[in-house]
């Protein structure tokens, strides 16, 4: 981690950041694959002070780069007096050791940085279980580099060495089990988060996930269209745990949204598979809001990732309404162009401001259209003793039409699920 032990590191606060660039890669890519992790590095309020693309053909074993270049990095990180070196690409344990031996400062790598991001977010028990699960195993075959701050943490392992045992062998079984009991943890939340699914499937209220890659506005989105109180920050993964709103539509339709955690490119597999069940939201919603950031240099990048993080959690084949935001940030003479270009990736995307409200009456049109496809339409016919089935219908459904004939009874016209049919099965005129 960034922050270790007091007695063997400090807070960093100068850092170079190091892109590799891959023959297949163009320059322009690697440099905004670095903007973006001077993006992350800054969130953990570390200063960028230099930046370096380092060409490699073939990684090497030793430091990834060639060892010119690597002198040459550590030269250029003392004359800037950073106290770190970040990679954008992964390090090995082995590479990462070497780097510490040569440069004698910290070096990490972007997996390490994303990992306490999400720590300096996490904020309820879930988050928190499934942060410090990812952080055990990214650390356990490093220990020899982290195993003073690990023992830190948990209270050391004095007086349970064995003979001949060493230092990292015993912090190597104190992290398996921290891993073991983390994993207990985390299922007992996820049977909860479980329990709470069901019982919200059990009213059969159309529900929508918000996707995306991190930062694209799409808490914003959940407050603009929920008018509720939710954590709208600019800043990389703002939210991790899902956070869901009820959303009535302009025919009173009501349906469930839920935000969830920002996508990343490369996000490291060890929090894939941690938040699984904070980005299920995806997997178990009736259809996904999948939000892009029309400025943005890498649009095509944050459409890329988004569908393939959708497809490893087996949610590609939802009905997806692709919205871009941020056109406020667009100039006026530039609009055209970045629409043309955005529709290379969404031919029928909306395109809307949550900070102005410009086209959000059409976003809401749009969600409109795909929630009618979700219910059924039916006519009743209630008699006075059974206005009962009104609150029912306008709970669980859509009222379109009311109105009342001169015996007192209640014709309705109401879009609803189905499964609700048989409730209304007496008076229905026609379906």
């Amino acid at each position: 981690m960034i922050d270790t032990a007091k007695d063997s590191k400090k807070q960093v606060e100068r850092a170079v950041i190091i892109g590799i660039k891959h023959p297949e890669q163009l320059e322009s890519e690697v440099d905004e694959h670095l903007d973006e992790l001077a993006e992350l590095v800054q969130n953990l309020s570390i200063n960028v002070v230099g930046r370096v693309v380092a060409p490699v053909k073939n990684p090497g074993v030793e430091f990834y780069v060639g060892s010119g270049k690597a002198h040459e990095i550590v030269d250029l990180m003392k004359s800037l007096d950073a106290d770190s070196l970040i990679f954008n690409d992964s390090l090995s344990p082995s590479q990462q050791r070497n780097w510490e031996k040569l440069s004698k400062v910290c070096v990490v790598d972007r997996e390490e940085i994303i990992i306490d991001i999400f720590a300096s977010r996490a904020i309820t028990r879930e988050a928190v279980l499934q942060v410090e699960l990812a952080r055990m195993k990214y650390y356990l075959p490093r220990l020899s580099k982290a195993w003073t701050h690990l023992s830190r943490q948990r209270g050391g392992a004095k007086g349970t060495r064995g003979e001949g045992e060493t230092q990292i062998e015993v912090d190597r079984r104190m992290v398996k089990r921290e891993i073991a009991q983390l994993t207990k943890e985390l299922a007992e939340v996820r049977k909860q988060r479980s329990t709470t699914r069901k019982l919200r499937e059990r009213r059969s209220i159309i529900h929508g996930a918000i996707v995306g890659y991190t930062n694209v506005g799409k808490s914003s989105l959940l407050k603009a269209l929920s008018g509720a109180s939710v954590l709208v920050e600019d800043k990389l993964f703002a939210t991790l745990d899902p956070t869901t709103r009820k959303i009535k539509l302009p025919n009173n339709q009501e349906i469930l949204l839920t935000d969830t955690v920002g996508f990343v490119r490369d996000l490291p597999h060890d929090l894939v598979e941690a938040f699984k069940s904070t980005l299920e939201e995806a997997k178990l919603a009736d259809f996904l809001i999948l939000v892009l950031d029309i400025s943005s240099p890498i649009l095509f990048e944050q459409w890329e990732t988004t569908l393939d993080v959708l497809h490893d959690l087996g949610a590609e084949d939802k009905d997806i309404l692709v919205v871009l935001n941020k056109i406020d940030k667009i100039d006026a003479e530039d609009e055209v162009f970045a629409i043309a270009k955005s529709r290379l990736v969404a031919s029928n995307g909306v395109y809307i401001s949550t900070k102005t409200g410009r086209n959000m009456d059409d976003l809401i049109k749009k969600i409109s259209e795909i929630v009618d496809t979700k219910l059924s339409r039916v006519r009743v016919s209630l008699p006075p003793s059974r206005h009962d089935l009104m609150a029912f219908a306008h709970k669980n459904g859509a009222v379109l039409k009311e109105e009342y004939d001169e015996l007192g009874y209640l014709h309705l016209e109401i879009n609803i699920p189905e499964e609700y049919f048989h409730k209304f099965e007496p008076f229905i005129l026609d379906k």
